[in-house]
């Protein structure tokens, strides 16, 4: 279901529609598990990015987008399982253990893990200070990250618009950056410094100015 939706259904309706532009392909490992960690403008990105990028890929997503009610949040919920995406509690505790484990499973395997290090997608249109959900990633797994920077997404369902705009989305994706696997434990201190290295290796693909504070918006 994932590969005919993405490439029968999704891939011709965006570069149709959409005027999309993708560069850096080529820095994503073509197999073996790795990270695609990028910026989160809007939630259409969650679409874009998987349908630009060569090898399945997988999202931990909101599990509050897998239980809305009504029509249209049951084919959400029902889309975003076919799409291969995972649902995760964003409660923090027992649950942030739980999503990481998650998330360690599909590199594990071999999967391509997408991942938002700001937590939620900026409301402001600024980049702001990841979370360190992303270092425990990396560090656990010892797999590649790929930062990739996403603009114009955000055109593309404004404030107001029942319906999708055309608009201009770039997405560009940068060289790996490669963390030595740690066994065991980690302190704070290198936890936010390879965040703070992952950030800026994002901050480099976009055009969104950098703000050290974490983002207040909720949900992907």
């Amino acid at each position: 279901m994932y590969r005919f939706l993405r490439f029968f259904v999704v891939r011709p309706v965006m570069f149709a529609f959409f005027r999309v532009r993708v560069s850096g392909l080529s820095n994503i490992p073509k197999r073996g598990g790795v990270i695609l960690a990028g910026n989160h403008i809007a939630f259409i990105d969650s679409v874009f990015v998987p349908a630009v990028v060569l090898r399945p890929m997988t999202y931990l997503t909101a599990s509050d987008y897998f239980t809305k009610t009504g029509l249209g949040g049951r084919l959400l919920g029902w889309f975003l399982t076919q799409i291969g995406q995972l649902p995760i509690d964003r409660a923090g505790g027992s649950a942030a253990k739980a999503s990481l484990q998650t998330g360690l499973g599909v590199l594990a395997s071999g999967g391509a893990l997408g991942i938002y290090p700001e937590g939620s997608r900026s409301r402001d249109g600024s980049l702001h200070r990841g979370r360190t959900g992303v270092a425990r990633m990396v560090l656990s797994s010892g797999v590649p990250i790929v930062p990739f920077g996403i603009q114009g997404s955000d055109q593309v369902m404004v404030k107001g618009s029942k319906l999708p705009r055309r608009a201009r989305v770039t997405v560009v994706f940068g060289e790996p950056i490669h963390f030595e696997k740690v066994e065991g434990d980690y302190d704070a201190t290198r936890l936010r410094a390879v965040t703070d290295e992952v950030m800026a290796a994002i901050a480099a693909l976009t055009p969104q100015e950098y703000v050290d504070s974490y983002s207040t918006g909720r949900g992907a």
